[in-house]
């Protein structure tokens, strides 16, 4: 069996990173302002909704039309490079090493979109802000997916996390397809209800496949191979994945079944 670095330096030579992948963003050496940011953030909705409750929302369709779009450009790049990426290690070495290895954040390519991911969750906290001035509902998985995602995010960059590349990946698709939605449907574009439906069940399946893989790094994690996966990172990757999958099936429920149910009850 290969070890880990001999592997590695196969991919280096399958994968070619760009020019342009060299650069990194320091992102580890400042993860626990995750937490400043996040609280700074839960205030600023205080804030903000108690400065919106007397006046009328704004319009602001041409931002939300612009700040979609620079998103869904980022999350499809992000999505193109990672796929590609994780797609060679998976045809190489199979699933189990695909998630086992840490080596694979040594390329550069991992390295550079893995500091642009962890960044961008600074970023789309600005999503939020568009809710409270538009004063549209906001609802609470809305919130604490952004503030959580953000700290865990950092945290599982700092400790190189064996799952991380896939938890990068799943999230750079979704995000790629659900960005874009965005951007069309703040553009006025109709869209039938059925693909609202669905990008809820990719984001529910995304959580799904999340919880099962930090399952699979901690069973995994003594086999020859494996990098060892902490009971720490275990444990809050389960946690996150775990909440995030019931309250986006919560949500699914609530939002395209139940008024189904009620519709057809009035009906009878």
């Amino acid at each position: 069996i290969a070890t880990a670095m001999n592997v590695s330096q196969e991919i280096d030579q399958q994968f070619q990173s760009y020019k342009f992948e060299q650069f990194q963003l320091p992102m580890d050496e400042y993860w626990t302002t995750s937490f400043p940011i996040a609280l700074i953030y839960l205030v600023l909705i205080l804030v903000g909704q108690n400065y919106m409750k007397a006046r009328k929302g704004f319009n602001l369709q041409m931002p939300l039309i612009l700040w979609s779009f620079c998103l869904a450009i980022f999350s499809v790049l992000g999505a193109v490079r990672t796929w590609s990426f994780m797609g060679t290690v998976l045809l190489r070495v199979g699933l189990k090493q695909s998630v086992c290895y840490t080596s694979f954040f040594r390329h550069s390519t991992v390295r550079f979109w893995s500091s642009l991911f962890v960044f961008s969750k600074i970023i789309e906290l600005g999503d939020t802000a568009f809710i409270i001035l538009r004063k549209r509902p906001l609802i609470f998985v809305h919130w604490y997916h952004h503030s959580t995602v953000l700290i865990f995010t950092f945290f599982g960059y700092k400790s190189r996390m064996a799952a991380g590349g896939w938890f990068m990946t799943m999230n750079f698709g979704v995000h790629a397809i659900m960005y874009t939605y965005y951007t069309l449907k703040a553009a006025k574009v109709n869209f039938p209800r059925m693909l609202s439906m669905l990008i809820t069940s990719l984001q529910i399946l995304q959580m799904f496949a999340g919880a099962v893989t930090g399952i699979l790094t901690y069973i995994w994690r003594h086999e020859q191979g494996c990098d060892t996966t902490t009971m720490e990172q275990f444990f809050w990757s389960f946690v996150m994945y775990s909440s995030y999958f019931i309250l986006f099936a919560h949500f699914f429920h609530q939002t395209y079944i139940t008024p189904k149910v009620k519709n057809k009850t009035k009906s009878q």
